[in-house]
């Protein structure tokens, strides 16, 4: 170049090459992730077709159920499942005892203790003839890729993924493409064992939802039912396992099969030994679990009807009157009395918000529990719900938020020198003493319109009475009641040694989340939270 000596000249030279060599990776990186975002996905036949056993009154959990649903015809058994280490230990025992069948199905399942442990049981079950399907939701397998392909090379578990990522690295690059069916994910959750017993609610597989580690725990509830509800569950899974969004795993997933399923124990590292180890004597020792299996769990007899949204949901094939939401509001609406709802996740919209208004303005009482800004997992939710407050409030519609609660709250064990926290996970809800609500549907857009979901309804004034006394005692204990100024702002009022204290400000949160929030709010993205 002009003015540059010749060492100048080659230093220059040599610069100007480096660069155009990592322009050029980064264009060759940039157009491989591109390819990677924009690969199609396997066809999806031939699958090997499969539907729930029917002649399954001869296993051991057949010949339990079977004298108890004889005694109440047409009914189904329920039992509230309310502590994470009884639900975790209910669906153990179950695989434990199948003999012919589990269908599993999932919209979260954690490589943690837990959730290692509970695919240890599907693989003991596998290993003793029982046919395993887990059909478990792709936005949340990151990093199981080879567990997952390990299990589906057992002879008796076969592994679908629904509304797959056809790239497995970079999976965020899928939305540049492919945005509409990415963003509608199976949120469903169900465990079923020889199509005699199924557990159906809130909680996903991991240690958040079982009291287990150092994450945040979720306040959850899930249903054990019996009965006539159960061969309801097993038509669904089937529904969802043919349907055109499941895919085989073996054909989504790289040939990682070469980890063995005896391997995918828990118990693989010295310190996650000493929890697992910890975590099933515990388990061992509850009350919930000798119950079950010593036939002495109390059990509530009544009218219960699975409420689930079509699998064809997940492409945006389905009419507003087919949704789930639609039949679910039908219930809600017809409150004479009394509505408790419990709702992580309330984004109720213009619409619902009016839609609550009009119930308290007809006479009933509305009472209504979710997250408070410093308990939630998902500020952008807390967002979308925060614009409706004051309308909610104005209703004369009792509103509380569930404070984030110190690691001392939360039962069972801990690895030494933790600390946790835990929030509001439960979906359900009460109508006039007498219906519960309880599934995987939050009241906000996403479950309405974009996710699948599914819940009971349960005829029960019994356990209506449980939860709506679970409930009371943490609006008491646990949570804030929100209430207008006399000006017309917001309180948040807590109860602290049988003392009331009032917040001005949304308690237990920093300038920075509040403005993050406030920010949030004003941006128009209510119809995906």
């Amino acid at each position: 170049m002009p003015g540059l000596s010749r060492t100048q000249d080659i230093r220059w030279m040599a610069f100007m090459r480096r660069c155009i060599e990592r322009a050029a990776w980064a264009a060759l990186v940039t157009s491989g992730l591109m390819l990677q975002a924009c690969a199609p996905l396997p066809t999806l036949e031939p699958r090997t077709p499969s539907t729930a056993f029917e002649d399954t009154g001869d296993t051991v959990l057949g010949r339990v159920v079977a004298p108890m649903a004889q005694a109440h015809p047409g009914k189904s058994g329920v039992v509230a499942i309310t502590q994470g280490l009884d639900a975790f230990a209910a669906r153990v025992k179950l695989a434990d005892v199948a003999q012919r069948s589990l269908d599993v199905q999932y919209y979260i399942w954690h490589q943690d203790v837990s959730g290692n442990l509970l695919l240890d049981a599907l693989r003991r079950a596998a290993d003793r003839g029982v046919r395993v399907r887990l059909l478990l939701d792709d936005n949340n397998t990151a990093g199981m890729d080879e567990v997952l392909a390990a299990l589906a090379a057992h002879r008796n578990i076969e592994v679908r993924l629904f509304n797959p990522f056809a790239g497995r690295n970079w999976r965020a690059l899928g939305y540049l493409n492919d945005f509409s069916r990415l963003n509608r994910r199976m949120h469903n959750k169900s465990f079923t064992a020889d199509n005699q017993v199924t557990i159906v609610g809130g909680r996903n597989v991991g240690d958040e939802y079982f009291g287990a580690g150092d994450a945040p725990q979720f306040l959850d509830l899930d249903v054990m039912a019996v009965g006539r509800v159960v061969h309801e569950v097993s038509k669904d899974f089937d529904r969802y396992w043919a349907s055109d969004s499941a895919y085989p795993a073996t054909r989504v997933l790289a040939d990682a099969g070469r980890r063995r399923t005896r391997d995918l124990q828990a118990a693989d590292e010295p310190e996650r030994a000493i929890l697992s180890a910890a975590y099933l004597d515990a388990m061992e020792r509850q009350p919930f679990v000798r119950e079950m299996v010593e036939r002495r769990l109390a059990v509530e007899w009544a009218d219960v009807s699975l409420v689930s949204d079509d699998p064809a949901k997940g492409e945006g094939d389905v009419r507003d009157d087919q949704l789930m939401w639609s039949r679910l509001k039908h219930v809600v609406a017809t409150p004479t009395q009394r509505l408790d709802l419990v709702s992580p996740y309330f984004v109720p919209g213009t619409e619902g918000t009016r839609h609550f208004a009009r119930i308290a303005q007809a006479g009933a009482r509305i009472t209504i529990l979710t997250n408070s800004l410093e308990a939630t997992d998902v500020a952008a939710v807390h967002a979308g719900y925060a614009k409706h407050r004051h309308e909610l409030l104005e209703a004369g519609i009792a509103l509380y938020e569930l404070k984030r609660q110190s690691a001392a709250t939360v039962p069972f064990f801990k690895r030494p020198g933790s600390s946790s926290a835990s929030s509001l996970h439960a979906k359900t809800f009460v109508v006039d003493d007498a219906t519960v609500f309880v599934g995987s549907f939050n009241f906000d857009p996403r479950s309405a319109r974009l996710n699948t979901e599914m819940g009971f309804i349960i005829q029960s004034p019994g356990m209506a009475s449980t939860l709506e006394t679970g409930l009371a005692s943490l609006l008491d204990q646990r949570a804030y009641r929100v209430r207008l100024r006399h000006d017309g702002a917001l309180q948040w009022v807590e109860r602290v040694d049988g003392q009331e204290v009032v917040h001005d400000e949304e308690p237990g949160v920093g300038l920075w989340r509040k403005f993050g929030v406030k920010l949030l709010s004003l941006l128009p993205i209510e119809w995906l939270l």
